[in-house]
């Protein structure tokens, strides 16, 4: 049976340096979502035409660079990810190649084959962040899941976070002790039907 193998990760992006190249329609998809989940994410969209969505968001988060001119070898200097959003295959592949002699993490807009990574579907309340992933397969798929994911979680669930957290800084004993408290209190939370 197949199986997803991707190793889900939640990424500090403001401590890390992104490329994106492209400036169309998935340029700003790319953007958005970067800035949606991390706000303070250090950004740098090269595309020879940059769309004007693209210059009103980036006038919005003052972190993010915009050049607009073809891409340049050294636009992966000092960088830590590259999304690529063109719709020119060649381009991603030689940009892929550049980039991967720099051991450089890559995403390219709808072409699973030269990615290293994907984009998935995020769900956030509060402090709480889920990531739906489909492999490369389905993005729709894994939005309707976000979709269901955000209607079924109460609003409240920070809160419910933030008492764990009281919770789980009064627990005395070592890590083991720590770790039956906590399940016995999150248990009988959903056995009450908290969730």
């Amino acid at each position: 049976m197949e199986r997803n193998n991707l190793f889900p990760v939640f990424l500090k992006l403001e401590s890390l340096e992104t490329l994106i190249v492209g400036g169309g329609h998935v340029g700003l998809e790319k953007l958005t979502a970067l800035l949606k989940n991390s706000p303070s994410a250090k950004i740098t969209l090269v595309a020879r035409a940059i769309g004007e969505p693209i210059k009103e968001l980036a006038r919005k988060h003052t972190q993010v660079k915009l050049f607009e001119r073809n891409f340049k070898l050294w636009d992966l200097w000092d960088k830590d990810l590259v999304l690529l959003a063109t719709d020119n295959r060649q381009l991603h592949e030689t940009i892929r190649n550049f980039a991967r002699t720099r051991r450089l993490l890559i995403n390219v807009a709808d072409t699973p084959d030269l990615c290293d990574f994907y984009l998935g579907s995020v769900v956030t309340k509060g402090n709480l962040k889920i990531g739906v992933s489909t492999n490369g397969k389905s993005p729709t798929i894994s939005k309707r899941i976000r979709e269901y994911l955000e209607d079924a979680l109460p609003d409240n669930t920070n809160e419910l976070l933030d008492n764990m957290q009281k919770i789980r800084d009064q627990i005395k004993g070592d890590f083991s002790k720590k770790v039956q408290v906590l399940n016995d209190v999150t248990a009988s939370f959903l056995e009450r039907g908290g969730a």
